[in-house]
């Protein structure tokens, strides 16, 4: 198989789960990593697993988010694999969600997005190469009951790719959108003995991002969905 022909990964919104998994393959690959998050506290053990360094950031801040691409040029380099993996939710009836709340949850879930988008392109685009990974969900293209904020976030956020995709892809930077089609699997949400591999083991949707991070010019993905084999859709 190709080996990633990039140096430097930042994950912004890194935590447990995908992001995590995610990190010790870039890691296990050669690539130094960035993990940004508001609270890097919780970030502390996989940092030390991987080598990476840590940020904190919030995702929904334009100056905020400037100032941590800053900080990552400095500390680890300029990144040429940008991974977006924030979200925010707030459920409920739509004749009762809290307005406030649901405008922070759609900041966080896609305008962090395109503010995380468009610090990468700004570095990625005088050299014509680079690769923005975005982390999308069932909500990316089906909204669910009780679920209108965090489905108008993903919604947004599987646009902004979509444009991104055709506007940056012929400049050299590879963006690819994922919709994660499933429950992942956790420390919280074990696999049910009665079905197995019916969640999405972390690990292995990590390495379908690699395989995105691997592909050549003339075959790119800009959208993968990743469902476990049980999943209806």
């Amino acid at each position: 198989m190709a080996d990633i022909p990039y140096s430097t990964a930042l994950i912004v919104g890194a935590g447990p789960g995908i992001s995590a998994s995610v990190a010790r393959a870039l890691a296990a690959a050669g690539l130094k990593v960035g993990l940004a998050a508001r609270n890097t506290d919780k970030l502390a053990a996989l940092a030390a697993e991987t080598g990476a360094a840590t940020f904190a950031a919030d995702a929904s801040d334009p100056a905020a988010v400037a100032m941590l691409f800053d900080a990552v040029d400095a500390k680890i380099g300029t990144p040429d694999v940008v991974i977006f993996n924030a979200a925010a939710r707030v459920r409920g009836r739509i004749a009762d969600l809290d307005p406030t709340e649901l405008r922070r949850a759609i900041d966080i879930s896609a305008f962090g997005g395109f503010l995380v988008v468009q610090q990468a392109a700004r570095r990625m685009l005088p050299n014509e190469r680079g690769a923005i990974l975005i982390t999308g969900a069932t909500a990316s293209v089906k909204g669910f009951p009780l679920s209108s904020g965090f489905a108008m976030g993903k919604f947004a956020l599987r646009g902004l790719a979509q444009s991104a995709a055709r506007e940056l892809g012929p400049q050299g930077i590879h963006v690819a959108h994922f919709v994660i089609d499933g429950g992942v699997r956790s420390a919280n949400r074990a696999d049910p003995a009665d079905h197995p591999d019916s969640t999405l083991d972390p690990d292995a949707v990590a390495e379908a991002y690699l395989d995105v991070l691997r592909q050549h010019r003339s075959a790119w993905s800009w959208e993968i969905e990743l469902r476990p084999w049980v999943e209806r859709f």
